[in-house]
């Protein structure tokens, strides 16, 4: 089947729910069995993993099981796993995979909450955390360690965007016997296939585009054969569990997924392109754009962009850019991303970024959502030259319009 149609129909019985179209939202701790012999048999089900098969709603209901058998379907993968929020997805994975002594690999350009999780946590248990270069390829093979079990890679990386190569990437950490785990959450199951170029985990924040309306908080994990006993184990171990409202919002969400990830794309594309011609603007970071370094990596790899980028705006005055994002009316101001509105939010790369970033201008990171891009161009467009009227004014602009001119 095509994505579309899987789309429609992946996690739906109508036949077990007296022919409801939607899964129902089912709410339950206590599950009951008529008798000792369906007790067992129930218990034997659970463990043998049949499907929808349960003995208490901390191990899924039906609402549970529906969702996670769509994206399992979507990422083709052993099984999935739904978590209360996409972090809780991350640390339980590499809890899962990773035992003291372990040394584990981590893109720099990674989600700044996965980065605290192993230096504030995993650290303590004696999990020792690198951090690499995300567009080393094949010379990650380099920073192996003979106790490598874990190469986390995200791709495009958090804020700063940087597409890896997550094929090569994988192979090196499989020839040393290391799982790959991937944040997939800015592709989606969609327009990445991380099981299919050697992930062994993908994770996404299904608060983001798989809800699409910015009004439930989850995780998923889906898992190929390797790692699916431990994570599920761990994730059973930690008592993680979401709540099945927020998972039926999830489904809800996965039925028009295709249609509001086209409009994002093509609606994101055209913001970006008309953003890279404007003079206040020292760059556009967005994979499908040319002028990204890692573009020729994501036209190989990746069917398609979502409609998150970062734009460099050619001031490092604090207040000019906030003018900018003071004036604009269709953009919202606020972490996360993938639901329906705009969103604009400065940001500042991380530590860890330092020469790397190539940029000298304030960084904005923008989400375009569903609104008429035509109208997001022309609210961009006055919020432009607001903050180019104020940067003019500021004392502290004046040396870098002065190198401007020269």
């Amino acid at each position: 089947m095509k994505e579309n149609t899987q789309l429609v129909g992946a996690g739906r019985h109508p036949e077990r729910f007296g022919g409801l179209v939607n899964t129902p939202i089912c709410r339950a701790s206590t599950i009951l069995a008529g008798s000792m012999a369906e007790w067992e048999a129930m218990k034997r089900a659970r463990a043998a993993e049949e499907p929808g098969a349960t003995t208490y709603g901390r191990f899924g209901t039906a609402t549970a099981h529906a969702f996670e058998e769509a994206m399992a379907q979507l990422e083709g993968g052993r099984g999935s796993l739904v978590f209360p929020s996409g972090l809780a997805a991350i640390v339980t994975a590499l809890t899962a995979l990773l035992s003291a002594g372990d040394h584990i690999l981590v893109s720099y350009s990674a989600y700044s909450p996965t980065r605290s999780f192993l230096d504030r946590v995993l650290r303590r248990f004696g999990v020792q955390v690198q951090v690499y270069d995300p567009a080393c390829g094949e010379d990650i093979r380099s920073l192996m360690q003979p106790n490598t079990r874990v190469v986390y890679v995200e791709s495009p990386g958090s804020e700063t965007l940087e597409i890896q190569d997550i094929p090569a990437i994988a192979r090196m950490a499989h020839a040393q016997g290391a799982f790959v785990v991937m944040d997939n959450t800015w592709a989606t199951p969609l327009f990445f296939k991380p099981l299919a170029h050697g992930v062994d985990v993908s994770i996404h924040a299904a608060t983001k585009y798989i809800v699409g309306h910015s009004d439930a908080m989850l995780g998923v994990v889906t898992c190929n054969e390797a790692t699916w006993a431990r994570v599920k184990q761990t994730t059973q171990d930690m008592g993680q569990t979401a709540g099945p409202d927020d998972i039926f919002l999830a489904l809800r969400g996965l039925r028009t997924m295709g249609l509001r990830l086209q409009r994002h794309w093509e609606s994101g594309l055209r913001v970006a392109q008309w953003l890279e011609q404007q003079p206040e603007v020292e760059a556009v970071v967005h994979p499908a754009l040319p002028s990204h370094p890692g573009h020729a990596l994501w036209k190989r790899d990746y069917s398609g962009a979502c409609g998150l980028f970062s734009v460099v705006l050619r001031t490092r005055d604090a207040q000019a850019v906030a003018a900018f994002v003071d004036a604009l009316q269709h953009f919202g101001i606020g972490v996360s991303w993938g639901g329906y509105e705009s969103l604009a939010i400065p940001f500042t790369p991380g530590e860890h970024h330092g020469a790397r970033w190539p940029y000298q201008g304030s960084a904005v990171r923008m989400h375009i959502g569903l609104e008429d891009p035509q109208d997001l161009i022309d609210d961009l467009r006055q919020a432009l030259t607001v903050m180019a009227a104020r940067a003019s004014l500021s004392p502290s602009a004046q040396p870098e319009a002065a190198r401007q001119n020269a």
